[in-house]
């Protein structure tokens, strides 16, 4: 889990839902949907995602996994 960095897509809209959740998405950076932000893989950020994971799209990318199978 530590190490990589995480990238973050705003996908769904914020509104409708509680205003903690809309708070903890300006956190992360993001203010407009489709809008990405690359942040550090750590617990703290983990946390903040897994509360608003119903509006985001995440890509995970750790050091040496970059196989190129794909």
């Amino acid at each position: 889990m530590a190490g990589g960095t995480i990238r973050i897509t705003y996908i769904k809209s914020a509104a409708g839902y509680t205003d903690d959740q809309e708070q903890t998405i300006r956190s992360l950076g993001l203010s407009r949907l489709h809008q990405s932000v690359e942040k550090p893989d750590t617990p703290d950020v983990r946390g903040m995602i897994n509360k608003v994971s119903h509006l985001l799209e995440i890509e995970t990318d750790e050091a040496g996994d970059d196989a190129g199978d794909e």
